[in-house]
Order: structure tokens, then C-alpha cells, then sequence
């Protein structure tokens, strides 16, 4: 394992139907093909070793007799080997024959699954043949003088890492064995199958395995018959799925003439931290399951698994679309329940103020009310450019809203004047005077039309305190506190599709546009002088540590190693730790302004509300993610 991702395989190889031997050594090739490539458990499909479709051949000795041989000399040729291996033979005990699979690995037979749900309807006659595991009479089997575990309740693993199994038709029962395997413990569950091939099957066993994955929190590791088998009746495409907690890693290209592997790498660390939240999860009974113990330890085998850069975007047109759906509806329901009708917002010409007014002409829209009842104030203040103030203007215009402008420097200069502060001292008192006599502006404004303040603030600045305190920190209801950052900027390029050319010419300027609260005087060409990221570092960090901080818990020294494969071609490790201290430090001082949040809608799996998803004390120490950062 590599910071808690291990490296899985479904492998499909080459068989021929009843021949032991030349099975077991395609089986064997590729289990040294999938050590080579630094897996650690891979699975091949059901009753691999003799093929699945041998029919009432399944009732001659010596084809039970030459799978049980081979079973063992793919033991003993693989010890030399790190890796577990899951394969499918069909085994006697107390006189009964069981479909099953074995779990070998590093000289060691662990034990033997057997099938529990058998089809017997439409082309399958499996009870022609097998007896169920509910009528086993033992739970183990003994070969040579040794028992070994033969049971459905058996897990497998250790402290990092706990796996199971079950076998095709028990994934399409009403409960899968595989829910009773998670709720005991295992992370990873895999699958020998021999589903054949018929006119839509595949979408829906693509559904079955995806929706078990996501109700188990589990990986899922599914390997199907290939062409080798028998086409007596049946057409066996090999399909091979590995999922994690709903989502595809992989898999197999149907109908491959020679064998193949896929193989993913499955996030250990972010099934647990999703468990760990899953209250409905934890209280499921667990009891009756045989464990047997196997290690598994840290290691440097690479990691091939992509890494989104930015989490909390979606490069799908109708997730956006939803996004601002849910935005849109929140504003509304909190205008008809209070009656407002007037909207008060600050325009600023930046990227924030852009969504939000986006956000507010939609819901006038949806509540038939003019779009002149909402009021856009532009308040220039030392550090307002030409820039934004030109795309704030424009930007109102074009949405037909009631402008305002109320310049906020001879204001600021008289209260610099009753507080006795110098007014070229450009310090967080220059700074968050403007921001508070801003918020005061809309405040009573809105007071004079019956109005509403639509705040701007996103939870990335949430996030980092990048807020001031009283000032642009408070509103009536913040539309965009569900929202990072990254994602701001992917909502307004999504809605700039909308408009006509002039409209987006506009909205593509603002996303163009450096960020800045503009709170520093600007030069002689009346551009900003003040970059955000110039301070507090690029939100596309801080959105990407934030993610995997609060979603799934991970520490500082997995959230660097994904970044740093995340962000591979832009930045370097001293970049990603020196802009990760920042993140940490800022997040657990700032607490105290999230304590006490305006309301705003949830849009994502992440959220800072303290009425919603994170409740922090305001004394919290940093000192552990620091240390964590110092130590790398």
C-alpha cells in the first residue's frame, strides 16, 4: 500500500474448458504479470481453474481431482510472490460439491468462499451440480492433516486493510453476501463471475456493480469469464469492473479474443473516512465472520491513479446547470418566506459579485419580478481599478438591473479622521474600514427599500478568513458560501454560454481578471495594485486542500502526496508545502468567523456552515497539521 491506495487486479486469462492444467498456467502468468506491475490482491473469474462452463463434466473425479492439484502448485509456484491471489475451482466436502473461490498468496492457502445464491432459471443449472453455502455442515476443510476456513463470512486482512469475496449470481440477490462482508469490515470486495452476454446485460450489471460499491462504501472488484469458455449455448465476454464507493476506476474491453488485466489503484483512507461518517453504516451488526490475518505494509509502488486538480469542478454541463439551480432556489425561497422582493447587492467587477448577480437576475426571473428590484452598487473606493469598475457597470447593464453608484473614500477618510489613523498607512485598518463602510451601504439601503443583502463571499474565502470581520463577512443570505472558488470561476464560464456575444464578452474579462479585494490605492494608470494569490497563494491549492481536508480527513502528508501528482507540471513540492503552512495556519485561526455565518445554501459534498456540515471550536489548535508539514 502507498498512503493508503492499494493496487488491485481483475485479470481474464485464456482458459479451455476442462483443462486443468493448461488453465493453471495462464492463471499463473498472470499472476507474475500482476506482481510485476506491483499488485498487491488480484481476482479471475469463477470456477477459473477447470473454465465455468464444463457442464456435467463438473461430476468426474478426476476434474475435481486435477483442480484441486493445480489449485496447489499455483500455491507453491507463487510463493516466491507478494501478492494474494483469489481464483475459482470447484471443491467436495462432506459430499457436496461448492462452487468456490480459493485466496492464496505468499506460500499460504488462506481459504476457501464457497457460493452462496446458485441460478437455476432461463439458461443456468447450477444446482444441477452445487450445493449452496447455507447447506454447508462445516465451516472449515482439511487437506493433508491442515483446515482451512470454508466459509461465505470470511474476511481477510489487517489494521490497514480488510478485503472479501463473493461469486457472480450472490452479487444479484435481494442482499448481497457482500453487504453482510462491509458491514463486518471489508473495504474491498471481490467478485468471480461468469455472466454471459446478452442484448443489455452489461449496462445493467455495470448498474448492479456501481450501486453495490456506493451502498457498501467499499471498492468493488469484478472479474467475468472470458471468450475461452464454451459457446455450446453461451457467449462469455470477459468483462472486467473495479469500482470505488460508486465511481469507475476501470475496466475490460468486452469480447477480447486473448486475455487481459485491468488494474486500479483503490483509496483505502477514503472508504474509512466515508464510513467513518456513515452513521446509518456503523450501527449495521457485524457478528459471525471468520478473520484471517494478513499483513500489508507501506510501500513505493507507484500510484497510477488520476488525481483531479480541482475537486470541486465538474466538467459536466448538467451538474453546473444543478449548481446554480440549487443557488437559485435558496434565494427564492428565502424572498417569498420573508416577502421581500427588492435584492441589494455590492458589484464589484470581480468573479464573487459576478455569480451572485448572475444568481439574482436568474431568481427574479423564476419569481416573474422585474430585474430592476434588484439594486447593484458600485462603491469605489482607494483601490478600485478602471477594470473592474468598467466590468461592473457593464455587466449591470446588460442585465438590466438598477444601478447605484456611492463612492466610499470621502467616508473612509473621515472615519480614518474620528479613529485618529493616518490614512497612508495602508494596514488591515486601511484595508477592512472600506469593507466595513461597504457593508454598512448595502445594509442600510436595504433598510430604505425593504430590501435584502445578497452576499458575495465564497467558502473558499470562508475557508482562509479572507473575509473582513463585520464587514463583507455578513449579509442576508450568501449565495455563493457553497461555493469555492474554482468552482465560482467553472459557474460563470458556464453561464457566459447562455448569454448573447456582448453579454459573454463581459463575463469572460471578469474571469480573466486578477483577484483583489482592492483595498490598496492603485497606481498611476489606475489599475489594482493588490493580487489575492500574491498573499495568501493560488485558490487552485488551497481549493484542492481544503477538498481533502474536510471531505475525507486526510492529513497533511497524503493530501502533499496527491498534489503533488495532481499538480505535477505546475508546481513543485516546496511550492505545494510552503502554500499548505498557509492553508493550515489560516483555517484553524479564522474559525471564529464561521462560527457565525449568514445563511446559504449547500451545494456541494463541502461545507463550512456551522449549522450544516462543520462544527469546529474557535480555540482549536493547528499544531499537529503544522508539525505534519514541518516533518515533510
Amino acid at each position: 500500500m502507498n498512503h493508503g491506495y492499494i493496487k488491485v487486479a481483475a485479470a481474464i486469462p485464456d482458459v479451455r474448458v476442462a483443462d486443468c492444467a493448461y488453465n493453471s498456467v495462464q492463471i499463473k502468468k498472470m499472476i507474475a504479470k500482476a506482481d510485476r506491475a506491483g499488485v498487491e490482491i488480484v481476482c479471475f473469474p469463477e470456477l477459473g481453474i477447470t473454465a465455468y462452463s464444463c457442464g456435467d463434466l463438473f461430476f468426474q473425479d478426476l476434474l475435481l481431482d486435477s483442480a484441486m492439484k493445480e489449485l496447489w502448485r499455483l500455491v507453491e509456484t507463487t510463493a516466491h510472490l507478494k501478492i494474494v491471489s483469489i481464483v475459482g475451482l470447484p471443491v467436495r466436502l462432506n459430499g457436496k460439491l461448492f462452487n468456490t473461490a480459493a485466496i492464496f498468496g505468499r506460500g499460504r492457502l488462506l481459504g476457501f468462499v464457497p457460493k452462496t445464491y446458485l441460478p437455476n432459471y432461463n439458461e443456468y443449472y447450477e444446482k444441477r451440480w452445487f450445493a449452496s453455502a447455507t447447506e454447508l455442515s462445516s465451516s472449515s476443510i482439511c487437506i493433508d492433516e491442515t483446515c482451512y476456513p470454508f466459509t461465505p463470512r470470511l474476511i481477510v486482512g489487517d489494521s490497514r486493510l480488510q478485503f472479501a469475496v463473493e461469486i457472480c449470481e450472490d452479487l444479484w440477490a435481494p442482499i448481497p453476501p457482500s453487504s453482510y462482508h462491509c458491514m463486518a469490515g471489508a473495504e474491498i470486495v471481490f467478485n468471480l463471475s461468469a455472466s454471459n452476454e446478452i442484448t443489455g446485460k452489461h449496462a445493467y450489471r455495470k448498474a448492479l456493480v456501481e450501486q453495490q460499491s456506493a451502498r457498501c462504501i467499499a471498492g468493488y472488484v469484478y472479474a467475468g469469464a472470458g471468450c475461452g469458455e464454451s459457446s455450446t449455448d453461451l457467449v462469455f465476454a470477459g468483462n472486467a469492473l473495479i469500482y470505488e464507493n460508486g465511481s469507475l476506476l476501470d475496466e475490460a474491453k468486452r469480447f477480447s479474443p486473448n486475455g487481459q488485466m485491468i488494474v486500479a489503484d483503490i483509496d483505502t483512507d477514503r472508504l474509512r473516512s466515508q464510513r467513518a461518517k456513515n452513521t446509518s453504516f456503523a450501527t449495521c451488526n457485524n457478528n459471525g465472520y471468520t478473520l484471517i490475518p494478513l499483513s500489508f505494509t507501506e510501500s513505493s509502488t507507484p500510484v497510477n491513479r488520476y488525481i483531479n486538480p480541482l475537486p470541486f469542478v465538474s466538467n459536466k454541463p448538467e451538474i453546473l446547470d444543478e449548481i446554480f439551480s440549487i443557488q437559485t432556489v435558496g434565494l427564492a425561497k428565502r424572498m417569498h418566506h420573508t416577502g421581500i422582493e427588492k435584492l441589494v447587492i455590492g458589484v464589484s467587477g470581480g468573479l464573487d459579485s459576478t455569480l451572485a448577480l448572475l444568481v439574482c437576475a436568474r431568481t427574479c426571473d423564476r419569481l416573474n419580478i422585474s430585474r430592476e428590484n434588484i439594486i447593484g452598487i458600485t462603491m469605489p473606493g482607494f483601490g478600485t481599478g478602471k477594470r473592474t469598475r468598467r466590468n461592473a457597470h457593464a455587466l449591470m447593464y446588460q442585465l438590466g438591473i438598477t444601478q447605484r453608484t456611492i463612492n466610499i473614500v470621502k467616508a473612509c477618510n473621515r472615519h480614518f479622521l474620528d479613529i485618529e489613523h493616518n490614512p497612508d498607512t495602508f494596514d488591515l485598518t486601511f484595508e477592512n474600514a472600506q469593507a466595513r463602510e461597504r457593508t454598512q451601504i448595502l445594509m442600510d439601503i436595504a433598510n430604505q427599500c425593504q430590501g435584502l443583502v445578497v452576499g458575495t463571499g465564497d467558502m473558499s474565502e470562508l475557508a482562509l478568513g479572507w473575509a473582513t470581520y463585520g464587514g463583507d463577512h455578513i449579509s442576508m443570505y450568501g449565495v455563493n458560501s457553497g461555493v469555492p472558488k474554482t468552482l465560482v470561476k467553472a459557474l460563470v464560464m458556464h453561464v457566459s454560454h447562455w448569454l448573447p456575444y456582448q453579454d459573454r464578452n463581459i463575463l469572460l474579462d471578469i474571469i480573466d481578471t486578477p483577484i483583489s479585494p482592492e483595498l490598496l490605492p492603485v497606481n498611476k494608470e489606475q489599475e489594482m495594485t493588490q493580487q489575492t494569490e500574491d498573499v495568501i497563494g493560488p485558490y487552485e491549492l488551497h481549493d484542492f486542500f481544503l477538498f481533502w481536508m474536510l471531505r475525507y480527513g486526510y492529513s497533511p502528508t497524503k493530501i502533499c502526496f496527491m498534489a503533488e501528482r495532481a499538480f505535477r507540471n505546475q508546481y513543485t513540492k516546496d511550492i505545494i508545502l510552503k502554500w499548505m503552512k498557509v492553508f493550515y495556519r489560516r483555517f484553524f485561526a479564522q474559525q471564529f468567523k464561521r462560527s457565525c455565518l449568514p445563511d446559504g445554501p449547500k451545494v456541494g459534498s463541502v461545507n463550512l456552515s456551522p449549522r450544516g456540515d462543520w462544527r469546529m471550536p474557535s480555540d482549536a489548535s493547528s499544531k499537529l497539521w503544522l508539525d505534519e508539514i514541518e516533518r515533510l
